[in-house]
């Protein structure tokens, strides 16, 4: 494997999309028109759990474990890493990752999203290096985070709650309960951060900025799968909303960020890997055009095609991380 190939910088085959992802997630019912009609339904009905196999100390920061109860009472596993500053980001990870990332070298999950490893240590590193305090967490039924809603994920439905406990966490510390606080949050992280926002504004009222990469319209990341692999991307969308249907009451087309991104009014960045083969471009555009914020931007990052490799994007370039909240977070906010 060469070093592109290992922080997924090269290009995906069709045959890397999935890989055999059903199998490795225990699916267990096919459907006639593809496989990737039950692969898709399993993973965002039951979500998978990941191995932490790398921690803050190995990239020279001090850390504590911590653990916090979600809005709904679910125990959330994470790390507070301390710096000199009265900044705080609250960071969400995407789904199939945890805090650490995506242990997407080593079996079975080197069958999933082109084979390569994610890792957010550099990241956290960077950002740390910044001056920033950080509480980064497990999502339920990810990680060492327990299981919630009966095992059921909704992509930033019932995650949502698990944002909310984060944010009450932090208020709670002696030591965080005054910071300054910004949120950053990938994928199903985003998701569930949007939604938590327009269902409980109140508890996001002290936060100074949003950073959101790689959110996540469910049905977006399906039909662009479908067209990668030349399906019908409508058909194949039904399908799959038909399944999760079967398997958790709740519908593709409900698992969106965008009809609750009015809701985010404070300084918000968006950010994309321009090339990923599973996005619709308008789709992105679309929910960037409803965040409510006045202050907003869009970053298209370039490079491959793989979904995965633009989350270890910042942990190589924090430019655009770092400099987003230094730019709203180092000014003192308006009363």
């Amino acid at each position: 494997m060469t070093e592109n190939q290992k922080s997924g910088e090269h290009d995906a085959s069709v045959s890397s999309v999935l890989g055999n992802a059903a199998e490795a997630l225990g699916a267990a019912v096919s459907r006639t028109i593809h496989p990737i009609v039950e692969q898709y339904a399993q993973l965002y009905t039951h979500g998978a759990r990941t191995p932490v196999l790398r921690y803050p100390n190995e990239y020279g920061m001090e850390y504590e474990d911590i653990f916090f109860p979600s809005l709904d009472g679910v125990p959330l596993d994470g790390w507070f890493i301390p710096a000199n500053s009265d900044r705080l980001l609250i960071i969400n990870h995407p789904m199939p990752c945890n805090r650490y990332g995506f242990p997407g070298h080593i079996a079975p999950w080197n069958t999933m999203f082109g084979g390569f490893e994610v890792n957010f240590l550099p990241e956290l590193r960077h950002l740390h290096n910044a001056g920033y305090n950080i509480i980064t967490y497990d999502i339920r039924n990810h990680g060492r985070s327990g299981a919630g809603s009966g095992g059921l994920a909704g992509i930033g439905l019932l995650e949502c709650r698990d944002v909310v406990g984060s944010v009450r966490y932090s208020k709670s510390r002696p030591d965080t309960k005054d910071m300054r606080v910004g949120i950053y949050s990938r994928c199903m992280g985003a998701n569930s951060t949007i939604i938590a926002v327009s269902k409980w504004p109140e508890e996001f009222d002290h936060v100074e900025a949003f950073f959101f990469h790689h959110p996540a319209p469910g049905q977006m990341l399906v039909e662009g799968t479908a067209n990668k692999m030349h399906l019908d991307a409508k058909n194949t969308a039904e399908a799959v909303s038909e399944r999760i249907y079967e398997l958790s009451g709740f519908r593709l087309e409900e698992m969106t960020p965008t009809p609750y991104a009015s809701a985010v009014t404070k300084p918000t960045m968006m950010s994309q890997l321009e090339r990923d083969w599973m996005i619709v471009r308008e789709d992105m555009e679309e929910l960037f055009d409803s965040l409510g914020a006045t202050e907003k931007e869009m970053f298209w990052i370039d490079g491959s095609d793989q979904r995965f490799s633009g989350y270890n994007y910042y942990g190589e370039h924090p430019e655009k991380l770092v400099g987003w909240f230094d730019k709203h977070m180092s000014r003192m906010p308006q009363a």
